[in-house]
């Protein structure tokens, strides 16, 4: 997902349980007290840590509180939403069914998927399995991501609603993150297979590996038991939100899991997909969804980190480290932030798991592996953290909006011309409706995204959402009239960098 998770991607927690069953040459205590005041630095309210080395967990490190306010603590067992990171079991379960020949990388979706069309009939029909996991579609970085975020709509609807969503690069031209492609090969999964995603994902993935505490559905999440709460942050100050429902687009970001789970994935991975005796991920799959099939420019006059390579794989973004490969992903769900990074080379691993929308993800990350690589680190947590800051001032689109808020206007139109159900191509009904004394904007599939509306200036009206939002706060929709006074739709703006409302576009 979104901008701020690309920011983690270029630029760059609780109580200590060091577990030492394998000696690394690595101060542990310094570590942790590193870690701590990074939390606090970040103001994140909860963070779990974990770092696997030659095959075993050797750190765990828990700081914050599971929620804000409250005094529960994390632990190597707590649940957090993993979201993104799901996508590298999802091209792992590709990989298992191409092993058993019921699939090929290379197969077109449409095969599997009739319904299946993007913005080009040429495309549709040509788009590959692999072109699904490598986000070169097409399609922008997450764009049409209002069609499925917080929908209660099927996959198969969703996937439906992709069609329309705007080209923004030729057919395998570019780099798009896409997790609508990703919600599409959970679909190929089902079709090829009878079983759901998370059937799947728990079948070939989960049981062999012993992640028991890892689901894909949040209706088990009382059951389990331990889990963190979600955070926003609205004026310097955390806040906690519910959890929200992403069963339906699992594939692409349905995973919750723990510091103890992850570790037990990234030390399959870290073996080349063999458990115990068994191996589960063939030589050929580890090296197709380990191969740079989108590759991102690296600037190789100014070299950060000795790099001189960086792309995305299936299901994992790769890159070189101080001369060492680097495989990792990062994940952003409502009120979570998570990370899992490997360094094959050295058979290391780090997953951090946040649940904020403030998180030093890549600080941890990175100072973990400078300490496990023994290579002179720095302060990477002051460094991204005045980053980040910078980064936050420099969005002035809402303040822009409301100093140039015009007061003492009257819209042109009374509510009752422009009440009624508008349609959305991408999405669907998207309605304006009176609610008592309030004027209530509704959307079909998705009634987490509610709201009041309030006259803002001339025919815009301020968008207040009945729901707690993680990535958005302030908008507005303005009414759209032909030349006759006729309304013949409306307009969003909603300032954010993760969901483009503007695309919606509903119409009469």
């Amino acid at each position: 997902m979104k901008k701020l998770f690309t920011f983690f991607l270029l630029t760059g927690l609780l109580t200590l349980n060091a577990q030492t069953t394998s000696e690394p040459n690595v101060d542990l205590k310094a570590l942790d007290k590193y870690y701590a005041k990074m939390v606090k630095d970040w103001d994140v309210p909860g963070v779990s840590i974990g770092i696997v080395k030659d095959g075993k967990l050797v750190f765990t490190g828990n700081f914050g509180v599971l929620e804000t306010g409250k005094k529960g603590k994390p632990d190597q067992n707590t649940l957090y939403a993993i979201a993104s990171n799901s996508k590298a079991f999802t091209s792992a379960l590709i990989g298992i069914l191409v092993q058993e020949g019921k699939l090929d990388w290379n197969d077109k979706v449409k095969d599997y998927l009739p319904y299946f069309a993007v913005y080009d009939e040429w495309v549709s029909n040509h788009m590959t399995i692999r072109d699904l996991l490598s986000h070169r579609s097409g399609l922008g970085t997450f764009s049409g991501d209002n069609i499925w975020y917080k929908s209660n709509a099927s996959a198969e609807q969703i996937i439906k609603g992709i069609k329309h969503v705007p080209q923004a690069y030729e057919f395998r031209s570019g780099y798009g993150y896409s997790n609508l492609m990703y919600i599409t090969a959970g679909e190929v999964i089902k079709t090829v297979t009878g079983k759901s995603w998370a059937q799947n994902v728990r079948e070939r993935l989960l049981q062999p590996l012993g992640m028991d505490r890892t689901i894909a559905s949040l209706e088990e999440l009382e059951g389990m038991g331990n889990f963190s709460t979600p955070h926003a942050r609205k004026e310097g100050k955390n806040y906690s939100i519910p959890w929200v429902s992403w069963d339906n687009v699992a594939a692409t970001g349905g995973l919750i899991s723990s510091v103890e789970d992850i570790s037990k994935w990234m030390i399959f991975n870290l073996n080349n997909g063999i458990i115990g005796k068994d191996t589960i991920l063939s030589r050929n799959t580890r090296n197709m969804v380990w191969t740079p099939h989108n590759n991102h420019v690296v600037n190789q006059a100014d070299k950060e980190f000795n790099r001189h390579f960086s792309a995305y794989g299936l299901g994992w973004g790769l890159s070189d480290y101080h001369g060492r490969m680097r495989v990792a992903h990062t994940g952003g769900y409502d009120g979570f932030i998570t990370m899992v990074s490997l360094v094959p080379d050295e058979n290391l691993g780090v997953v951090v798991l946040t649940n904020g929308a403030k998180s030093p993800i890549r600080a941890a990350t990175n100072y973990a592996i400078d300490a496990f690589l023994g290579i002179e680190t720095k302060d990477w947590s002051s460094e991204l953290l005045e980053g980040y800051n910078n980064w936050k001032k420099r969005d002035t689109r809402v303040q822009y909006r409301k100093d140039n808020r015009v007061l003492n206007t009257s819209p042109s139109l009374q509510p009752a011309a422009f009440i009624g159900e508008y349609t959305s191509d991408m999405y669907g009904t998207i309605s304006i409706v009176e609610d008592g004394k309030d004027l209530k904007l509704t959307f079909e599939h998705s009634p987490l995204l509610n709201a009041t509306l309030t006259h803002w200036h001339y025919d815009v009206w301020e968008i207040h959402w009945d729901h707690p939002q993680a990535w958005f706060d302030f908008g507005t929709i303005q009414i759209k009239t032909d030349n006759n006074q006729k309304v013949v739709g409306f307009d969003f703006d909603v300032p954010n960098d993760d969901f483009f409302f503007e695309e919606l576009k509903p119409h009469k």
